[in-house]
C-alpha cells in the first residue's frame, strides 16, 4: 500500500502532525524524568522529556483506554456466558519497524507509563529475538546471513507461547536472547505471569509468514495482537541511524571480548563502516524492503520519525 493510499483523504487513518497532537493534551498529571528517560533509551535514540510529555504520554493514555474498554468487555461477556470463572487475558501490544527505527525505546517509554495509570498494574516487556533460532542451527541450514528474516524465526515456538498467553496461563516461559553473544541464550527464560499488558516488540511482529505448506491452518503473530504500532522513517535516516549505532557501539560493548562483534572492535573506523554498509544493504535493507515496510499498512498506529529520531507525523487507525 503505497503513501498516496495510506494517508491521502480516503485513508483509514487520522494523520496528525506532532504539534497537531501535542494540542490534544490536557497536561496529565505525571511523566518520565529525565534519568528515567536516560535510563530507557537504546544506543543512538534521541528522545527528550518534551517528547515524551507531549507525544508518548497522550498516546499512552489512549492506550489505557483500549484496556480498559477491553476490561469491560470482558466483565460483560464473563456475566453473558454465566462462567463462574474465568481468567481476563493479557492485551497485547505490538511494536514493529526495522531495526535502529528505535523500537525497544519505544517499547520500554510505553511499558514505563502504561504501568503508571491507575487502571493497570502490570506491565511486561518482551523482545521476540528470543524465537530467532540458535546460531547452530542457522549455521547448519547455511543462514546465517538470512538472521532476521522471518524463516530465521522458530515460528512455531512464538506461536505456541502466544497461544499459551491468550489462553490465560500463568508463569509462561519465552527465551532470552543475548546481543552480547548474538544468538540465544542457552537455558535462559523470561516468565511472563498474567499482566494486563504484554508488549512484544520485533521486526517480524507484523508479518505475516506461512508456518509450512503442509498446515491446513495458518495463524499468524498479529493475530494475537490487541494493538499493533509501527515505527517508520526514511530509509536514508534509518541507514545513518544503523551506521552511527554500529560505530558507538565498536566503542562501547563490542570492546568486550565476548561479544560476538569484538573482531570490529580493534580495526581501522574505514574498514569497519564498509562492513556496516554491506550488512546494511545485503540484510537489513533488503528484509526491510521485502518484509517488514510491507506489514506498515496492518498497524494500528505509525509513528512516523524525522532525521533526528523525533516524532513528526503520527497515525491512528479509524474507528
Amino acid at each position: 500500500m503505497t503513501n498516496k493510499i495510506l494517508f491521502g483523504k480516503c485513508s483509514p487513518f487520522h494523520l496528525f502532525l506532532a504539534k497537531e497532537w501535542a494540542s490534544l493534551s490536557d497536561n496529565k498529571a505525571f511523566t518520565l524524568t529525565c534519568d528515567e528517560i536516560k535510563r530507557l533509551k537504546s544506543i543512538g535514540d534521541q528522545v527528550d522529556l518534551e517528547e515524551v510529555q507531549h507525544i508518548y504520554l497522550l498516546l499512552s493514555y489512549l492506550l489505557s483506554k483500549r484496556v480498559e474498554s477491553n476490561q469491560k468487555l470482558f466483565q460483560r461477556q464473563h456475566c453473558f456466558l454465566q462462567m463462574r470463572t474465568a481468567v481476563k487475558t493479557p492485551f497485547i501490544i505490538g511494536i514493529a519497524g526495522s531495526v535502529a527505527v528505535g523500537k525497544s525505546t519505544t517499547a520500554h517509554i510505553f511499558q514505563e507509563l502504561l504501568k503508571r495509570w491507575p487502571s493497570i498494574s502490570k506491565v511486561d516487556l518482551l523482545s521476540i529475538d528470543g524465537f530467532l533460532y540458535s546460531n547452530a542451527v542457522l549455521r547448519a541450514q547455511n543462514k546465517m546471513d538470512r538472521k532476521g528474516f522471518p524463516e530465521s524465526y522458530d515460528t512455531r515456538l512464538l506461536l505456541r507461547f502466544l497461544v499459551n498467553i491468550k489462553a490465560g496461563l500463568g508463569n509462561v516461559k519465552a527465551p532470552l536472547y543475548s546481543h552480547l553473544s548474538y544468538d540465544v541464550s542457552k537455558g535462559k527464560y523470561i516468565t511472563i505471569d498474567r499482566p494486563d499488558i504484554l508488549i512484544i516488540e520485533g521486526i517480524n511482529v507484523l508479518q505475516m509468514h506461512d508456518l509450512s505448506q503442509d498446515d491446513k491452518e495458518t495463524l499468524f503473530v498479529s493475530d494475537f495482537l490487541d494493538f499493533s504500532i509501527y515505527i517508520d522513517a526514511k530509509t536514508t535516516n534509518i541507514r545513518r541511524w544503523y551506521l552511527d549505532r554500529f560505530m558507538q557501539l565498536r566503542e562501547a560493548s563490542f570492546q568486550n571480548p565476548k561479544s560476538f562483534f569484538s573482531r570490529y572492535a580493534n580495526m581501522k573506523a574505514e574498514k569497519a563502516c564498509k562492513i556496516a554498509e554491506e550488512v546494511w544493504i545485503n540484510v537489513n535493507l533488503k528484509n526491510l524492503e521485502e518484509n517488514i515496510l510491507p506489514t506498515r499498512s496492518h498497524a494500528d498506529l505509525i509513528l512516523y520519525k524525522g532525521p533526528k529520531h523525533t516524532i513528526k507525523k503520527i497515525a491512528l487507525r479509524k474507528l
